[in-house]
């Protein structure tokens, strides 16, 4: 048996304790004050454009039907890059990437299902952009510890971001269903 106020032992009744200071009264049966509006800085309540959802994970707007491609898809896209270029002979790799990169991919991201995406221009990336980032973006990443930077950068960021993909300005989105392809929509 507990000899404290409020206790659940038969016959004792609940003490009535002062709310915390600062904390508003309410008087009995009167309904709950309205909550405080949410700044559209947080992201809820944020309205999306048609087509479009806000990911709360990451900030960003993407489109339905898309999320963005998880870390152990895109690590699984930079090492299957190694045996498409062995299997293309490096130079079928290269003609391969300039004809997907007018369509926001390279080989890898295309077989994995993956598009990269510019959120500025909520458009998939386009020729110029693919080659700041995949050309541009890979050789500065090709010093080992701005590689190594890079990778950790990727882990870590709530975008998924490597040092190429902020160098082109882009992010990379799993797109199972090829919904932003722009040659399936033409």
């Amino acid at each position: 048996m507990t000899d404290y106020p409020g206790s659940d032992a038969p016959g004792a009744e609940r003490a009535a304790y002062p709310p915390p200071p600062g904390y508003p009264q309410q008087p009995p049966g009167q309904p709950l004050p309205q909550a405080p509006p949410v700044s559209a800085e947080s992201g809820y309540g944020q309205a999306a454009p048609a087509g479009m959802y806000y990911d709360q994970r990451s900030g960003l707007l993407i489109p339905n039907g898309t999320e963005l491609a998880s870390v152990g898809r895109r690590i699984g896209a930079y090492f299957l890059a190694l045996p498409l270029m062995i299997v293309t002979l490096i130079i079928g790799y290269w003609i391969w990437g300039i004809m997907l990169w007018g369509r926001g991919k390279s080989p890898a991201l295309s077989v994995l299902g993956m598009q990269v995406w510019k959120p500025d221009t909520q458009q998939p990336a386009t020729f110029g952009t693919m080659v700041l980032r995949d050309v541009v973006g890979r050789l500065v990443e090709a010093i080992t510890i701005v590689n190594l930077v890079s990778f950790i950068l990727f882990c870590v960021g709530k975008e998924r971001k490597a040092l190429h993909d902020m160098i082109g300005g882009t992010i990379v989105l799993y797109d199972p269903n090829g919904l932003l392809d722009p040659k399936k929509q033409s």
